[in-house]
């Protein structure tokens, strides 16, 4: 294994056909790249977070950690600028730098909105994390909830992903494009359907729906495939919008047979 993961890090990148040595770090893109750098950020942040959570923290954290996509909740403010400052020290360690466009305090939580209506600041920040923007909330009874929506940005690029791959298939039967549609949908919904986001996955629905009806439109000058028949042909290919995923709270119970 370790003969493998030097050659992995000697392999460099190739651009247009040309090889780019990587002296340091991992190649961009490779595929052994977020294998190692889960390995490393546990040693450098994961083991680092959690002994100074519970030797310098006197209010409630929680860490929440992807590849090298971190989230991490305070409950008091001075002790999430202290993280912060100790958190830029620990990785200036290992050569490392915060992305100074992503890394950023903001007030979030049940409290936000109240707090900030006394100070006579506006709606509280939104964060983006895992393709989900994450915003401060209500429900119908006025308690806190927190709402995720899917990125719009990352919805486009997929769409226009799906227009391509339409016009691809433009000549085929319908019956042969609808089955393919719906696993994409289908796909999409698995990951994107939680709650709070139904809004979000009616609109890739109605999206999806209508790049098909302008591919079928396309086919022919005289096509006259009106919305009454795409809906019918949605009702039959493509997964009703329904949430597929619990709340976050019960993700947690859960029981192991050991």
């Amino acid at each position: 294994m370790i003969r493998l993961i030097r050659k992995w890090l000697r392999a460099g990148v190739m651009e247009d056909g040309v090889v780019t040595p990587t002296p340091a770090g991992t190649p961009q893109g490779a595929v052994v790249s977020p294998l190692l750098a889960n390995i490393y950020l546990h040693y450098v942040f994961d083991l680092w977070a959690n002994r100074w959570r519970h030797h310098r923290a006197r209010g409630q954290v929680i860490i929440v950690r992807y590849a090298d996509d971190i989230v991490v909740g305070f409950e008091h403010k001075a002790e999430a600028e202290r993280f912060l400052a100790d958190l830029r020290e620990r990785m200036a360690k290992f050569a490392l730098t915060l992305h100074p466009e992503k890394t950023r305090l903001i007030e979030f939580g049940r409290f936000a909105a109240a707090n900030r209506a006394r100070r006579g600041l506006g709606k509280p920040e939104t964060f983006t994390f895992l393709g989900f923007t994450h915003i401060c909330g209500r429900s119908a009874r006025g308690r806190f909830v927190l709402m995720r929506k899917s990125r719009r940005d990352r919805m486009r690029v997929t769409l226009r992903a799906i227009k391509v791959a339409l016009w691809r298939r433009m000549h085929l039967p319908i019956p042969m494009v609808g089955e393919w549609l719906g696993q994409v949908v289908r796909g999409y919904f698995n990951y994107h359907a939680v709650p709070t986001n139904t809004e979000s996955l009616s609109a890739f629905r109605f999206h999806v729906t209508n790049l098909w009806r302008c591919a079928l439109r396309r086919r022919s000058q005289k096509d006259l495939t009106t919305w009454e028949r795409m809906t019918r042909l949605a009702a039959d290919y493509l997964p009703p919008v329904r949430v597929l995923h619990p709340w976050p709270d019960a993700r947690f119970d859960v029981k192991y047979p050991r």
